[in-house]
């Protein structure tokens, strides 16, 4: 049961595109936003903020919702692109590309009427909603935040082919022990975080 409760919105038929994103904090790789929309009149059970699912379920779960949806958008913005207008502004991008590039089963794009934004604001002439922890109490939110995490973990299984080392299929790239080890040892690949890095290489 979610706490904000979007009656009116559903009652009004209206459009409601839940965004978040992943991936703010890691060493390495893209910031990933899933904007979505869910249907008004059907709810899929265990839905919750994807930090409180095990891998397993979130994965079963971002297939039903894949199957539900009527319209989905991703945005990823690399870490270049991170290192040289930092994370909070590419993040507030990768939610804005992904509400730009919602599109329903048949590529059509669409638009909301509403939007409901974890903790930000997008640069999007759209009526939106700012909520504080977002997906833990509004459910399409919720449902962006699972699509966003497995999308991005998804990528991580093609880094840990492409850079061996690093443990990316374990880390996400995020700063384990590990991670932080392979970097000292082995340096720095193309999808770090330079701006990330300074402290553990001792940089200004």
């Amino acid at each position: 049961m979610f706490e904000y409760d979007l009656t009116k919105y559903y009652n009004n038929n209206f459009k409601i595109a839940g965004v978040d994103e992943v991936g703010r904090g890691p060493l390495a790789g893209p910031v990933v936003s899933c904007a979505i929309i869910m249907p008004n009149d059907k709810f899929i059970e265990g839905i919750k903020d994807s930090k409180k699912l095990t891998e397993k379920k979130r994965i079963a779960l971002d297939e039903e919702i894949r199957q539900e949806a009527i319209a989905i958008g991703i945005g990823v913005v690399d870490e270049r692109t991170i290192d040289e207008i930092n994370i909070k502004q590419a993040t507030r991008l990768a939610m804005k590309i992904a509400v730009e590039n919602l599109q329903d089963k048949n590529g059509k794009n669409l638009s909301p009427d509403v939007t409901f934004i974890d903790a930000e604001n997008i640069d999007l002439n759209i009526r939106q909603e700012s909520l504080i922890k977002g997906d833990d109490i509004c459910y399409p939110i919720a449902c962006a935040s699972i699509v966003a995490k497995v999308y991005r973990d998804n990528l991580f299984i093609d880094f840990d082919k492409e850079y061996p080392g690093y443990d990316f299929l374990n880390n996400k790239g995020y700063g384990t022990k590990k991670h932080r080890e392979a970097i000292l040892e082995l340096g720095v690949t193309p999808i770090h975080r330079h701006s990330f890095l300074k402290k553990l290489l001792g940089k200004k």
